[in-house]
């Protein structure tokens, strides 16, 4: 006879819940109206009435190793249609939120981000300390008595082989922090299914859906978020290509510096800095807004959130400020600016950033154990 699987509950699960927002999952009495209404959810494994009891049980390792608890993209029809209220979008939020504490390499820095609430002056100050020391100590922390009157660029102020020195080595530890705790992940959901197929050939129709956020496409409660979230995306990839765009313009195609505001890399950078600020202004009016259709604000939203919104107006303002020709004040938003990036950086691992990793794996693993065919 098959051996029966021991329970191991955690008591301290529903009060560390509490402690990220989601304090009603006691209310649940299993009445299956959320599973029902989710549009996201897999017909032969619904969700969130499982992970509702299992959070009222403790279990906490089952929780970690449901693929199911990534598949939700919050949407909250769950949450406004919930006759008692106990809020199963912010239980699965913060979840979420745990899962990536635990599975962090290393785990100080996930216990850092986790509490935002009072680690925020650190995650902030440090970076910016850092740069301020670096120019400061260098003698770059004041605008050059010869800088051309409108004709300079930022490598003038900081040069870009501190950008590379700092930049390149963040870059290189983040993306060996988040294989650590990717493969984690992996290991982790990997006892909820069998799986079949290759990794790429179901990446890459994860991937194809989240260019398009298909899935937010289906929420009702939460699908302005979609727009904004989408916005964001590819205001972020199309950032990410200008900055690439910029080292071989600088490098291989030898163009001058500062570029034309007509210049393809120009428009292709502005654009995406329209992007982003339309994206992160549509983000931060939904957490403004209903509560019930935007869930729990708690710090470990807030912190990403905040992070965005300071690297992007700082981004913004930068370019203001060089095109205005104001040096000083420039220099000052600048370093800002480079500590921002820094902190959204180094946090991607242990952030709300960390869904794109954990997600998309378990949108992975869900299409090659045959669960992800919503309704």
């Amino acid at each position: 006879m098959a051996a029966i699987p021991a329970l191991l509950p955690s008591p301290s699960l529903r009060e560390e819940l509490a402690r990220r927002g989601a304090g009603d999952a006691g209310k649940c009495y299993q009445c299956a109206t959320c599973s029902s209404v989710c549009e996201l959810a897999p017909a032969e494994s619904p969700f969130p009435r499982r992970q509702m009891m299992l959070a009222q049980w403790g279990l906490v390792d089952r929780l970690a190793a449901d693929p199911s608890v990534w598949l939700c993209h919050q949407c909250n029809d769950c949450t406004v249609r919930c006759p008692r209220n106990a809020r199963p979008g912010d239980v699965l939020q913060a979840v979420r939120s745990l899962v990536i504490e635990k599975l962090a390499f290393p785990g100080l820095l996930g216990t850092l981000v986790a509490r935002a609430r009072v680690t925020w002056p650190l995650l902030l100050g440090l970076p910016l300390l850092f740069w301020v020391a670096l120019l400061g100590l260098t003698g770059h922390l004041a605008v050059p008595p010869d800088l051309p009157a409108g004709a300079w660029g930022y490598e003038l102020l900081v040069p870009h082989v501190f950008i590379y020195g700092v930049f390149f080595p963040v870059a290189g530890w983040v993306l060996l922090a988040s294989i650590v705790s990717g493969r984690r992940f992996w290991k982790l959901i990997g006892s909820s299914g069998e799986r079949r197929g290759t990794f790429a050939a179901a990446l890459l129709p994860a991937l194809g859906e989240i260019a398009i956020h298909k899935r937010f496409g289906r929420c009702s409660a939460a699908k302005p978020r979609q727009l904004g979230h989408l916005t964001l995306l590819w205001g972020f990839v199309g950032a990410a290509v200008t900055s690439g765009l910029l080292i071989v313009g600088m490098y291989v195609q030898h163009l001058a510096m500062p570029l034309a505001l007509t210049h393809p890399y120009k428009i292709l950078g502005n654009v995406s800095g329209a992007l982003l600020v339309i994206g992160g202004a549509m983000l931060v009016g939904n957490r403004l807004g209903d509560r019930n259709a935007s869930g729990t604000t708690s710090a470990f939203d807030s912190f990403f959130l905040g992070v965005v919104v300071l690297v992007i107006a700082t981004g913004m303002t930068v370019e203001l400020a060089r095109l205005a020709d104001a040096a000083s004040f420039a220099l000052t938003v600048y370093v800002v600016h480079l500590g921002s990036v820094m902190t959204l950086f180094l946090t991607f691992p242990y952030s709300k950033f960390a869904h794109m990793l954990y997600r998309t794996l378990a949108m992975v693993h869900a299409r090659m154990t045959g669960i992800d065919t919503p309704r």
